[in-house]
């Protein structure tokens, strides 16, 4: 049910900001209420940080807007003067001072204080209450080092607290976390919620914000361009207000996909004596392979095996007729396997390193002038064309991979596979954590690849995304294939009939 009217706790009215004349920010207006969760989306490059700095006193907005807590007009210009007002933000990055105790980071810059000195028992007794309204199961006086990254967010949450926040802006909470953890921390947000708090949640999943939102307001170059309310919350509707058309047009095929050629990858009773156990497929150039499957089905287990990074009790891996030597991924790059791996921070990319950098670290070794003597000229070469043709979005090549945001992340990586000129790609969640213009420049890479003769295997657990971009599905379920739709079969690849045979409820379809 909507809720009822009330006025809003916080009001911003035409807010603006500029940066050395480019506007980040245009006219912008949202309202959120107390007792709410309103989530605020776009894609990246909407505007969704320079709003949230402004909204807490770190970027000071353009003359002209207003900005009304309670609705009286107020001024924030700085962090200290948005935490006086209640307003207060965690960031995906949180800003713990992990040597110091929890009580001591809750108190960080405002400490309780008995006859002029620190009152350390007074602080762990204040903060001990606020860990027990908030669940936590870990105490005062543990040291921040020794905690997770959800118990940090904790600490983070207990800390706005602490300093009254009537406020509370989340940035992409559950990026670091389990869903177990994730799980908790949506009960903790309903709980803020009923306690009052206006939370305003920032996240590009919309699976979060279906559970959480009361209200979706999105920006989109800047601009604010709607708030829906909860009833009114769609898939269709949100990405058609975050990218200017409607979702259909994130799957459009090429015509290509009406011929297929030959078989290229090829993959024989593989199993791993743990989780895949006797898998087989072929994937023919010039199409678009799905691997779906729940969680646990051992999809990426499957990809590893053949891409050689895991070694098999049995099977063998073919490409263009020729057998694979098992474990060995770079046997498997030089007959022209590559694999995306789902896990693009932790196994994929050098965060650390440049963008040109980590595009050329497996490419760079073909055109080197000698041992230890790189080709510059042609690495930069190589970004540079990435960068166009990818559409990687940033300060510039030289600027470090962890700085990105997540789409840009991606297309570093699937650009250091594109270099090696691949004949079959293994692309393992290629979509995850990245926001809809990104993906959807993704998919446009995807279909090119097959167009171009590639033979693409994509694993995925978004239904409409590999229903949407995939020629034929395999179904994956306790590791092994359950059964096959789409192009080819007698059955038609829909979410309905993947989730069949993903919760053994299709058996009939596989046969």
């Amino acid at each position: 049910m909507a809720l009822p009217a009330v006025p809003p706790l916080l009001k911003l009215r035409g807010i603006s900001k500029s940066f050395s004349g480019v506007p980040a920010l245009r006219d912008v207006s949202i309202e959120l209420r107390a007792g709410e969760v309103l989530a605020l989306m776009g894609e990246n490059g909407a505007g969704k940080s320079t709003l949230i700095k402004t909204m807490t006193g770190a970027y000071t907005a353009d003359p002209g807007g207003i900005f009304e807590i309670d609705g009286k007009p107020v001024s924030v210009d700085s962090p200290e003067k948005a935490r006086a007002l209640g307003i207060a933000v965690i960031y995906q990055e949180l800003s713990l001072a992990p040597n110091l105790s929890v009580a001591e980071n809750v108190f960080l810059g405002r400490p309780l204080l008995r006859r002029g000195q620190v009152d350390r028992k007074g602080m762990e007794r204040a903060c001990g209450s606020l860990l027990e309204r908030l669940g936590a199961d870990f105490t005062a006086a543990t040291t921040v080092d020794g905690l997770s990254i959800a118990q940090r967010q904790l600490v983070e949450i207990a800390r706005a607290l602490q300093f009254d926040a009537r406020v509370l802006i989340m940035d992409e909470p559950t990026t670091p976390l389990s869903e177990r953890e994730t799980v908790r921390l949506f009960a903790l947000i309903h709980k803020l919620r009923a306690e009052g708090l206006a939370i305003l949640y920032i996240s590009h999943r919309m699976a979060e914000i279906y559970e959480l939102a009361d209200r979706v307001s999105v920006l989109r170059d800047g601009r604010y361009i709607g708030t829906l309310e909860r009833e009114d919350i769609s898939h269709e509707q949100l990405v058609r207000m975050m990218v200017g058309r409607d979702a259909s047009t994130l799957y459009q095929r090429a015509a290509h996909h009406a011929v297929r050629g030959p078989v290229v990858l090829e993959v024989s009773d593989m199993a791993d004596g743990r989780r895949v156990r006797g898998c087989s497929l072929q994937a023919h150039a010039g199409e678009i392979l799905g691997i779906a499957g729940l969680v646990g089905s051992g999809r990426t287990e499957l990809a590893r095996l053949v891409f050689g990074a895991e070694i098999p009790v049995r099977g063998e891996v073919r490409i263009g007729g020729v057998r694979l030597a098992a474990g060995s991924p770079d046997k498997a790059i030089r007959a022209g396997l590559v694999y995306l791996t789902e896990d693009r921070k932790g196994q994929g990319l050098f965060l650390d390193a440049s963008i040109l950098e980590n595009i050329n670290v497996i490419a760079a070794r073909r055109d080197a002038f000698g041992p230890g003597i790189l080709n510059r000229g042609q690495a930069r070469f190589r970004a540079g064309r990435a960068e166009v043709t990818l559409g990687i979005r940033s300060a510039g090549m030289h600027v470090n991979v962890g700085r990105l945001s997540g789409g840009n992340q991606q297309k570093v990586l699937l650009a250091r596979l594109l270099e090696l000129s691949p004949r079959v790609l293994i692309l393992d969640e290629p979509t995850r954590g990245v926001d809809i213009g990104a993906k959807a420049e993704i998919y446009r890479t995807i279909d090119a690849l097959a167009g171009n003769g590639a033979a693409v295997v994509v694993i995925s657990s978004d239904l409409p995304e590999i229903t949407g971009i995939a020629d034929r599905i395999l179904v994956m379920r306790d590791g092994r294939i359950a059964g096959e739709v789409g192009r080819g079969t007698a059955t038609p690849a829909t979410q309905e009939t993947v989730i069949a045979l993903a919760t053994a409820q299709g058996e009939a379809m596989a046969a």
